[in-house]
């Protein structure tokens, strides 16, 4: 990754692209709103757009996982708590700019206690 790069790895959105993108939210939101109350639709078509529509409005939810640690966290570095929250499928912020460092094989003991 060259240096000065999205720590995401997303692309950046062109700014008119998200202004024409924004532009259709109306319409967007109307066409979801007619999935949503489409009898004749699948449920899980139906499902997907109100869950869609009430992100837009609310956010989405928060998550949260269990995670088994033996040992003290205290005593964890950032990097091991990142690794774990990495192999649970949870990751940093976005706007973080954090480099988690590569997962150990399942060969190789784990640097975390």
């Amino acid at each position: 990754m060259e240096s000065g790069s999205n720590p995401s790895g997303r692309m950046k959105i062109p700014s008119d692209v998200k202004e024409m993108a924004r532009g259709l939210t109306r319409e967007a939101i109307q066409t979801l709103a007619s999935v949503m109350r489409d009898s004749a639709a699948p449920p899980s078509a139906r499902v997907r757009a109100a869950e869609v529509i009430l992100d837009r409005a609310w956010g989405r939810p928060e998550t949260s996982a269990s995670i088994r640690v033996s040992g003290e966290v205290r005593e964890l570095s950032t990097a091991e708590i990142l690794i774990t929250l990495a192999a649970l499928g949870v990751a940093p912020p976005e706007e973080a700019d954090v480099t988690v460092p590569a997962l150990p094989s399942p060969d190789e003991p784990s640097a975390v206690h």
